[in-house]
């Protein structure tokens, strides 16, 4: 708990205007996009520059005052929930593209620049930059790079980490340092850059970042496949990579969510089928053509009873974009959206699937599937209300098995979304204990104090209890 002094302490440092502790403001950055996780912070910080940063990361390992590094809180971990209540550190001042390198392809920037942003800046020069999560439009940057997000484009270009090359970081002793660089190969040591993409704030906290541009693709094209058998979309999607063929985009939609985003959207998708594929290709005129065409006959070998290519770049842009709406639209039928990303093998995918709907039935619970079908990264969606406790034991339940059949099928328990608090529970699961008590001698040998987001990933003891729930 924060004393009076300590606010005053804080405000010598950075201003007393970027330090709030009133009530609203604490409420607002009490919780982020996940359901059934809140806790109020003591006190909401804005930094001006890395300097400032230090300062207070000092202060804060000298007073033993938890930090939770916050972007724009989207994520769906309950990663930057204030669980140990301390201090919510913001990025609003620390907004700027610093650097476009077109020489080394490389964009260095503020973690608080938001993700569609770096997009456009890219694409105004002819350059890409290929992760794209689903909430990209108001997403931050160095949000993305703790949560490692993925996106629609994950199955041919990778996801965050695969366009980071190098960070500033302040340690949690409130050191500064740098990692990596505008280099295509730096084997120097330990790759911090790689730990600490994907790190969730608990090691310290990214304020700056360089990241990887590739060209632009020359053009690109878009494909709706509709299915009476969601297995046999799934199957599809395997067939389609067993021919060598790596769309830029393979998007899953069951019937239940496909309808809903119809409604949302308005845009013309049919509804009349169990399931579609959602397919975009892009790069040379003549290879996009070509793979569009081997795509289509594959799709129609597997039962796709229509095959449609968007007409227009407008048209496809709208069907990008109405895949883009799915949790806002599911968001819109019950008070409570849990959406989780279990992820398996692609050939698994069918597997998977249709264990997600066995599930549902024996909880009795409401569950739309879809996700990014070409990387196995499927996002059940349980419909529910958390004021509903009976019910919400049994979602829980449900999610376990769910998380269970994953790791049976060679996958694993999040794919893009992160640990967080969520999923600390199941993190065992995927890496056993021997693998939990080497992130936690990785955390203490570096935050010997435990304040960077404390209460996330994993707990230090052997205790996965998550409070505050």
């Amino acid at each position: 708990m924060l004393r009076e002094q300590h606010i005053k302490q804080l405000e010598r440092l950075v201003g007393a205007e970027n330090v709030v502790t009133d009530n609203a403001s604490l409420l607002a950055y009490s919780y982020d996009s996940t359901a059934q996780f809140q806790a109020m912070p003591d006190a909401v910080i804005a930094p001006k520059n890395t300097n400032e940063i230090a300062e207070i990361v000092k202060w804060c390992n000298k007073h033993k005052i938890p930090i939770v590094p916050r972007g724009s809180g989207t994520n769906l971990c309950a990663g930057t929930t204030p669980l140990s209540g301390g201090i919510v550190l913001l990025f609003k001042h620390l907004n700027q593209i610093m650097e476009i390198d077109e020489e080394n392809l490389t964009m260095t920037v503020q973690p608080g620049v938001y993700t569609k942003k770096i997009h456009e800046v890219a694409e105004e020069i002819g350059l890409f930059y290929p992760p794209d999560p689903g909430s990209m439009h108001i997403s931050q940057i160095g949000g993305n790079i703790s949560e490692n997000s993925g996106g629609l484009r994950g199955l041919k270009y990778g996801v965050t980490k695969d366009y980071v090359l190098g960070l500033e970081i302040v340690l949690p002793t409130g050191e500064i340092i740098r990692t990596g660089g505008k280099l295509a190969k730096d084997v120097a040591g330990y790759d911090l850059t790689k730990l600490y993409t994907g790190a969730e704030g608990t090691l310290g906290i990214i304020t700056e970042a360089i990241l990887k541009l590739i060209p632009k693709p020359e053009t690109k094209q878009t494909m709706l496949a509709l299915y009476d058998d969601l297995e046999k979309a799934a199957e599809s999607v395997s067939a389609i990579i067993a021919n060598r063929i790596i769309p830029a985009t393979m998007e899953f939609l069951d019937r239940h969510t496909l309808e809903v985003v119809e409604d949302y959207a308005r845009i013309g998708l049919p509804t009349d089928a169990e399931a579609v594929l959602l397919i975009e290709q892009d790069g040379a005129p003549e290879i996009v053509q070509r793979d569009m065409e081997s795509i289509t006959t594959l799709c129609k070998k597997n039962n796709a009873f229509q095959v449609t290519l968007a007409a227009s770049e407008e048209e496809a842009s709208q069907l990008t974009a109405a895949r883009r709406t799915a949790l806002s639209a599911l968001s819109r039928l019950k008070p409570t959206t849990i959406l989780e990303d279990a992820t398996v093998p692609r050939s698994e995918i069918a597997k998977m699937v249709r264990a997600i709907g066995k599930i549902a039935e024996k909880y009795d619970i409401t569950i739309c599937t879809f996700g990014h079908a070409g990387d196995g990264n499927l996002h059940p969606t349980c419909l529910t209300d958390v004021r509903n406790q009976e019910e919400m034991i049994r979602v829980e339940k449900a999610l376990g098995e769910i998380f269970e059949t994953a790791i049976a099928l060679g996958g694993t328990i999040t794919g893009e979304h992160g640990v967080g608090a969520m999923k600390l529970p199941y993190l065992h699961l995927k890496t056993g204990e021997a693998g939990i008590q080497a992130m936690r001698n990785i955390k203490k040998s570096l935050d010997p104090n435990n304040i960077m987001n404390p209460g996330k990933m994993f707990s230090m003891t052997k205790e996965s209890v998550v409070e505050n729930k």
